[in-house]
C-alpha cells in the first residue's frame, strides 16, 4: 500500500488568489500571460472548484515568485493505494481517502487491462 497526500482545492484556491493579489497582478494579467482565451479557467481555480494543469503550475509559480508547492495547500489527511491482479488479467486500483479523524470513504476503483 502507497500514501499520496490529498490537494486541498478550496484552501488552494484561496491560496492563488492570496498570492495573486500580493504578485500586484490581475486576473487578465494571468489570462495574458498564461495565453488562456478567456478568464473563467483562473475563477474556478481562485473559487476551487477546480486545479491549474501542471504547466499552468509552473507558470503562476514563477509569476508569483514562488514554488510550485507553496501554491498548493495539502488536506489533513492522506489516499492510500491499494491494487489487486484479478483472475482475467486485469488490474483493480483503489483509492481509500483518509482525513484527520481517519474516516474512511468508499474506494474510487479503477480497472485497467494488463499489457499483452
Amino acid at each position: 500500500m502507497t500514501s499520496f497526500p490529498i490537494i486541498d482545492l478550496k484552501a488552494t484556491g484561496k491560496n492563488i488568489s492570496r498570492l495573486r493579489r500580493s504578485s500586484g497582478l490581475s486576473v487578465r494579467e494571468i489570462q495574458g500571460a498564461l495565453g488562456l482565451t478567456a478568464p473563467q479557467a483562473i475563477y474556478k481555480w481562485q473559487r476551487g472548484e477546480s486545479l491549474p494543469s501542471v504547466d499552468n503550475l509552473l507558470a503562476l509559480s514563477i509569476l508569483f515568485g514562488v514554488s510550485m508547492d507553496d501554491i498548493l495547500v495539502r488536506s489533513a489527511g492522506c489516499a492510500l493505494l491499494t491494487g489487486y491482479r484479478e483472475p482475467d488479467g486485469s488490474f483493480f486500483i483503489a483509492f481509500n481517502h483518509l482525513r484527520f479523524r481517519r474516516e474512511t470513504r468508499a474506494p474510487r476503483p479503477v480497472r485497467m487491462r494488463a499489457a499483452s
